[in-house]
């Protein structure tokens, strides 16, 4: 029998007062924003009475009814959230704009499993792949009452199978892990969401655009409002890394929406959350346990959460593209990496770095700093300057080619990066690191940046790729504060 979430709660509390310990750093994440939201918003402490309301609005599913041989429940609180298709609510204007022709899919867009530690200082957030190859276990269909015996098939389509109970008995069989709560989230709820809160402003190193969505959006910073934000959360046409790109923007999305609701003073004001909730809830459904006590408690547990409260991964894989007959091509998951990730669940330990002293934030850019070569010279006036540099980049990742020399031309007012047109990506990359470096096109240098140090030479600033590198067997988990704009 799961444990009610305020005993839980309690418990975890006292628990951390007895160890005379709190976790720094660490708190809180979802993805395609809503099911987050719902969470967050009942942070505002603003009462019973208010929350109570707000439940009113929230849809109930049956997810939980006739399992057995679940996982025992650990330290802490999971959720299993999930984004449906529903464009079928939409108005013809929004399917329009947005470019969301076509019929609903009745399958689950995307999965998210989210953990909220014992003592509410920090969320995991971790994207389960939705072209996953999946177990799914036996069962019963919910309409015609026919069984199926245990078998292969894509993790989305266990909700078109069998609707939230099977995808929560599939997750907790492919995980390990104990699902307390489900959330589901469609288009509607979503835009009517991000909308409410104003707009969330997200950040991008390079163009991104998809003729799917009709995302269009320019490098730097934009402001996107829910239709904006839901073509930003499903588009998977942009490049080669698909739905795997897909979910880390995803993530990225999140964690603004969390960094613009606690930043703006929306769960200080009781009427804010209200509107917003009412907004968001009108198509989200929940578990039938999932009730107004656990919606206020959580409330009071959440409500010093920030970006920084939260921690982001995706399922470590072993293959990206793997045909099963008669399922069709699936991602399989690491079957040493996976496991780790999931038993940091269990024991309720984080999964990503969490410093304690804060740093300067790095820069998000398009191309890896440790995949660009770079020859600096010194065109100062300023002796050592060109050493200097070259530690610098060196030390936030890009690998300095050769001792530093002296430019051939003398004293330079500016600092210049000389590139080949074909890495120009890589020559913005390195831009983003010398602030108020001019660009200089040189066909035929090669793949070699040079960097001439310029009088006007000021800082090296810290860069990184916009989503870091697993190593083989590894997790690649970030915060959410760095997934925000700077």
């Amino acid at each position: 029998m799961t444990t009610p979430f305020r005993s839980r709660h309690r418990a975890g509390r006292r628990a951390a007062r007895r160890d005379g310990q709190r976790r720094p750093g660490p708190r809180w994440g979802l993805r395609i924003g809503t099911g987050a939201s719902v969470l967050l918003l009942s942070a505002s402490g603003v009462g019973h009475a208010m929350v109570t309301g707000v439940e009113s609005g929230i849809g109930r599913v049956d997810a939980f009814t006739g399992m057995s041989n679940r996982p025992g429940g650990g330290n802490g609180l999971n959720f299993l959230v999930v984004g449906t298709d529903g464009r079928d609510k939409l108005t013809e204007e929004e399917k329009r704009r947005y470019h969301l022709g076509g019929q609903p899919c009745h399958c689950t867009d995307t999965l998210m499993l989210v953990h909220l530690s014992a003592d509410r200082d920090r969320a995991s957030v971790i994207s389960l792949p939705r072209d996953s190859y999946a177990e799914v276990p036996a069962h019963v269909d919910p309409v015609s009452g026919r069984p199926h015996d245990r078998r292969a098939m894509k993790l989305n389509a266990a909700y078109a199978e069998g609707g939230p109970n099977l995808t929560v008995r599939t997750v907790e069989h492919m995980t390990g892990v104990h699902i307390d709560h489900y959330l589901e989230v469609d288009f509607t709820s979503f835009m009517r969401g991000v909308d409410a809160v104003g707009g969330v402003e997200l950040c991008t190193a390079r163009p991104l655009r998809d003729s799917y969505t009709g995302l269009d959006l320019p490098p730097g910073k934009s402001r996107l409002n829910g239709g904006q934000a839901l073509q930003y959360v499903r588009s998977r046409h942009l490049d080669g890394s698909a739905d795997l790109g897909r979910m880390q923007r995803q993530q990225r999305f999140l964690a603004a929406l969390i960094d613009k609701v606690t930043s703006s003073g929306v769960l200080m004001n009781p009427i804010r959350v209200k509107d917003v909730a009412g907004a968001m809830l009108g198509s989200v459904r929940a578990d039938s346990g999932f009730t107004a006590n656990d919606l206020v408690d959580l409330g009071q547990a959440m409500r010093g959460f920030t970006p920084s409260s939260s921690e982001f991964t995706s399922v470590p894989l072993a293959s990206l593209e793997q045909a099963v007959p008669g399922v069709g091509s699936t991602v399989r998951w690491d079957p040493v990496a996976a496991p780790k990730l999931f038993q940091a669940i269990r024991e309720d330990r984080p999964i990503a770095v969490h410093r304690d002293r804060p740093e300067p934030r790095a820069t998000a850019v398009e191309v890896a700093p440790d995949r660009i070569q770079v020859r600096v010279a010194n065109g100062s006036d300023r002796a050592g300057l060109g050493p200097a540099v070259a530690r610098d980049l060196r030390a936030t990742g890009f690998t300095v080619v050769g001792p530093p020399g002296s430019a051939a031309t003398g004293k330079a007012p500016h600092t210049v990066i000389a590139y080949d047109p074909r890495w120009n990506r890589s020559a913005r990359s390195l831009a983003a690191a010398l602030p108020g470096a001019q660009l200089r096109p040189v066909a035929g240098q090669g793949p070699v940046l040079r960097v001439t140090v310029g009088r006007d030479h000021a800082e090296v600033r810290r860069v990184r790729a916009e989503q870091p590198a697993r190593e083989p067997g590894g997790i690649e988990a970030i915060t959410g504060d760095e997934a925000v704009c700077p």
